[in-house]
């Protein structure tokens, strides 16, 4: 009965400390948030130092194939609208499109992935690949130039599909060079107030 007793506060302690370092580390995230630039710069550098081992090494390019396709989803990801237009039933023939007239209804482009969701993605699949970069079971002898040419002409038809896609249903994902529409500002006087 002692060691029963004993088994679960040994569980108990452990969940404990779990709990804490998962509260922790999404604290830590929840701080990063609102750096953009930071957080995207510190990934970056990762990935440069990634890509620097691999030169320096002469290796793992199995594992930077793979890296470059599951970024390359992402980012595939990260340009798709939440709502695919092209599953949207209830369009015109002509598909769905962007409110031209002030009475049409505005609906802001929303991301299959979440910017900060692509950054955590991102950055935690680049630690994985450097981590697996100390492993030489992961070091697989390949002809690095086949894997180089898969992955242009895979970058190449995939691009080209989204791009298509945009184009077809008019949307960008980016926000820069949009024009802004400024409505009339709220002077803070009060009209017709009652006596």
């Amino acid at each position: 009965m002692d060691d029963d007793l004993l088994v679960s506060k040994k569980r108990s302690v452990v969940s404990q400390a779990w709990t804490r370092l998962s509260q922790i580390y999404q604290s830590t995230l929840d701080r990063w948030t609102p750096f953009t630039k930071w957080r995207w710069f510190c990934t970056l550098s990762l990935l440069f130092s990634f890509g620097l081992k691999v030169f320096l090494k002469q290796g793992w390019y199995i594992v930077t194939y793979a890296l470059g396709i599951y970024h390359l989803n992402l980012f595939i990801a990260f340009l798709t609208p939440k709502i695919d237009p092209a599953m949207d039933f209830d369009a015109d023939e002509n598909g769905p499109e962007l409110p031209t007239r002030a009475n049409e209804e505005f609906r802001p482009f929303i991301r299959r992935l979440p910017e900060f969701k692509f950054w955590y993605s991102v950055t935690k699949s680049t630690v994985i690949a450097l981590v697996c970069t100390f492993f030489d079971c992961f070091n697989i002898p390949v002809f690095w130039p086949i894997l180089v040419l898969y992955f242009i002409t895979l970058f190449c038809v995939t691009m080209k599909r989204q791009i298509k896609h945009m184009l077809k249903y008019r949307y960008l994902p980016f926000t820069h060079g949009k024009p802004k529409y400024q409505g009339h500002e709220d002077s803070g006087k009060v009209i017709g107030s009652p006596k």
